[in-house]
């Protein structure tokens, strides 16, 4: 049986620190999966939903976008650890009623933690907060969608503002930008301007689509793989998989970041017997402890290393830019590249040496290299090391962004973004839908306009915006100044407790569960498309999907004639639409009915085509701006703790570093932890300042001693958001700056 939910709200009461593990997976990964699943949905519900997870016929993982191989090479258990804690999330057994909302008022909510919240299991009917009223009521879906249609018929469309995740289907997504667009906005924010939209920016501008080249089987046949900023033990752990398999093939891998990470150490796959009762394998051949902020200056050093070991028939047909990039990186200042990077000249001309040998080279990276300043020219970076090797468009070789959240690339596809996508014509000619010219709000100026008055409404299709933003202060100040907050959601989270005057949830089906409408589809990290089919009874009788829920609230805000209950009845049918609008579908229904999918074209990968002005892929000349910290501070990054993905919070332990039991801790090295007179497991305040003079203040951290680069710390979010200021963002992406905060640790 499923245990109850939690009603103690332990924080980290009993936080305990123990030592970092040295390897990833393995049988405790299994046990810690499974004992999470049964604890949300029983023995029996575990095993039906876990096995359908990433197969043919089944449902795509709520979690990560990482690819699944061709369904001929699927496991029977094709999921991980995270993967299991996710599916037992929304296909828990716990439930929310109109009883908890009468139990709980909106200030009480706003006092638990985010994993208190997320524990409390499924939302099951619609609610409202009405105006002056401190706790959530029912209300009926027809007064609601009546209510938000007034709402948004009584402000002018730029006044409000319509945010996705990354866990919305392809036919949601789809629907829902079209329903914006028909209402008269471009305010479309999404979780991308959050984490991947540096890469996006940067790689258009390079290769001329925002989009990764590599597919699976690339990284299965790579010589040389370089992982950045990125965490795939804990992000993305079914990568570990195709990391063993191309290391078994004989690839070499490199892992830089500023913090040694257990699943780059070594993976134990708990598939192999090697995984259960061996050692299982050694991943990272040669780890490079940069600095938070030092993998700019590390890419124009091996750009200079690798300008004698250039492709020069590559460049000459494909390329464009190189002579002035051969000029910038004629020489280096090597004592700029050895202070900004932390590292020494010999580990970079090692990893070099390496890149000059492989013929065949793939470079993965995260959040580690989107959040920060300089993102954008650290990405184009990246791709200039990779034209000058040649390496786009052949067999095991490319760039590989590693997004997050399952769909998140497939929104994006479909046309969430705060600007006319490419085909925005298309919706015209078809549907007969004259698209807002002008730019939308992305989330930064989506929460500056909550903030000053100019946006009144806000609604969100899925996500949790509160915790996911930067400033949380003002955030949730934000948010609270609208008139009117709408959530379609699946279960309860920060953002629902901090409402507008007037706040309604609409609780909507998961992914795990099934949908009169048929199967959604759902595009991975890789450009593949797939379907996706939920097999277990909703959680309440009175949800709705996500489609159903926009194509309602279409009808009780627009005039048009579109034929919204169709398209909500039957995926095929806005299938349909979408292969006639978004290129790249044609035949949509019939690609997706195979078991596989398909995967969408990609100009640099499919024939080294590169659809920027001139038809070539570009080099670029990027300047390195030096950081200087002050005494005693520290640049510290945001990150994730092994029991949670994005804002959700499965736990409360970081076995893979050694925290059990709590989340306010501050990953320190030992050599700055002595000269900042500290002592490890010191509770302090961390204070971040920022350029205009403001600081902001996360208090009640345990110093935790760790090898993390000198200088650098680190430290969970939601937790340490408050230290992120609005203004804060990347270069041309406008990327809240995570991984770049200048920070002090006072003694509490």
């Amino acid at each position: 049986m499923a245990k109850n939910a939690p009603t103690d709200d332990v924080g980290d009461r009993d936080l305990h620190v123990g030592t970092p593990k040295q390897a990833a997976a393995g049988v405790p990964g299994v046990l810690h999966g499974l004992a999470a699943a049964q604890q949300q949905m029983g023995v029996r519900r575990s095993a039906l939903t876990l096995l359908k997870v990433n197969q043919p016929g089944g449902f795509d993982c709520p979690g990560c976008a990482w690819p699944e191989p061709a369904p001929d090479k699927r496991s029977h258990f094709e999921f991980c650890e995270n993967g299991a804690k996710a599916v037992a999330e929304e296909a828990t057994l716990r439930r929310i009623t109109p009883e908890f909302f009468a139990d709980h008022s909106i200030s009480d909510l706003a006092g638990r933690s985010d994993y208190w919240l997320g524990q409390q299991g499924r939302l099951t009917s619609p609610v409202i907060k009405r105006a002056d009223s401190d706790h959530y009521e029912p209300i009926a879906w027809d007064d609601a969608f009546a209510l938000i249609g007034a709402q948004l018929n009584a402000v002018e469309p730029d006044q409000s503002v319509f945010y996705t995740s990354g866990r919305t289907s392809n036919e949601a997504a789809f629907a829902y930008q079209l329903f914006v667009r028909a209402y008269g906005t471009n305010n479309l924010p999404d979780c991308s301007n959050m984490c991947h939209e540096s890469s996006g920016v940067a790689l258009t501008q390079t290769i001329g689509i925002g989009k990764g080249s590599v597919t699976l089987e690339d990284v299965h046949e790579a010589k040389l793989i370089i992982v950045v900023g990125q965490n795939p033990g804990t992000n993305h752990p079914r990568m570990l998989t195709a990391l063993e398999k191309a290391k078994k093939a004989g690839a070499t891998i490199v892992a830089v970041n500023p913090l040694p990470e257990a699943g780059l150490l070594r993976f134990k796959n708990p598939q192999k017997p090697d995984g259960v009762v061996g050692k299982g394998t050694s991943l990272a051949d040669v780890y490079l402890p940069v600095k938070v902020g030092g993998d700019l200056p590390l890419f124009v050093a091996l750009g200079h290393l690798l300008l004698p070991h250039a492709d020069t028939s590559f460049i000459s047909d494909y390329t464009a830019g190189f002579a002035e990039y051969e000029r910038a990186r004629a020489t280096v200042d090597w004592a700029v590249i050895e202070e900004q990077t932390g590292l020494e000249r010999a580990q970079i001309e090692q990893v070099a040496a390496l890149m000059a040998e492989s013929d065949a080279t793939i470079v993965c990276w995260a959040m580690g290299l989107t959040q920060r300043s300089d993102s954008v020219p650290t990405i184009r970076e990246v791709v200039n090391v990779q034209l000058l090797r040649g390496m786009i468009g052949k067999p095991g070789a490319g760039l590989c962004p590693v997004r997050g959240h399952s769909n998140v690339q497939g929104d994006r596809t479909m046309g969430i973004v705060e600007r006319p996508p490419p085909w925005a014509p298309n919706l015209t000619r078809e549907l007969g839908i004259e698209v807002p010219e002008t730019h939308g709000y992305d989330v930064v100026d989506a929460i500056r306009a909550m903030r000053d008055g100019r946006a009144k409404i806000f609604m969100a299709v899925g996500g949790n915006f509160a915790s996911a933003a930067p400033d949380t202060e003002v955030t949730l100040a934000a948010l609270a100044n609208c008139d009117l907050t709408v959530h379609v959601s699946t279960k309860l989270n920060r953002t629902h407790a901090t409402p507008g005057t007037v706040s309604l949830i609409l609780p909507c089906l998961g992914r795990t569960e099934r949908d009169p409408a048929g199967s959604v589809t759902v595009e991975d990290s890789m450009s593949a498309v797939h379907a996706s089919t939920g097999r277990l009874a909703p959680a309440s009788p009175d949800l709705l999907s996500e489609l159903a829920i926009i194509s309602r609230l279409a009808q009780a805000t627009l005039s048009s004639d579109l034929p919204w209950d169709s398209w909500a009845a039957s995926y095929p049918a806005i299938r349909e639409v979408i292969a006639k609008v978004v290129p790249g579908f044609d035949d949509y229904e019939a690609k997706v009915t195979p078991r596989e999918g398909f995967t969408l074209p990609h100009g640099p990968r499919d024939g080294r085509r590169f659809t920027t002005a001139d038809g070539k892929a570009q080099f670029t000349v990027n300047q390195i701006v030096e950081r200087h910290l002050a005494p005693g501070r520290l640049m510290l990054q945001t990150m994730r703790s092994h029991d949670q993905y994005n804002t959700t919070i499965y736990g409360m332990d970081d076995r893979y570093r050694g925290i059990s039991n709590g989340r306010r801790v501050v990953f320190v090295s030992g050599k700055d932890i002595a000269a900042l007179r500290l002592a490890d497991g010191a509770i302090v305040d961390i204070v971040s300042e920022w350029k205009d003079g403001t600081e902001r203040r996360a208090p009640g951290f345990r110093v935790v001693e760790y090898p993390i680069a000198a200088g650098c710390a680190g430290a969970y979010f939601p937790e340490a958001n408050v230290l992120v200021p609005l203004d804060s963002t990347a270069e041309l992406s406008n990327t809240p700056t995570s991984k770049e905060i200048v920070v002090r640790l006072e003694a509490a």
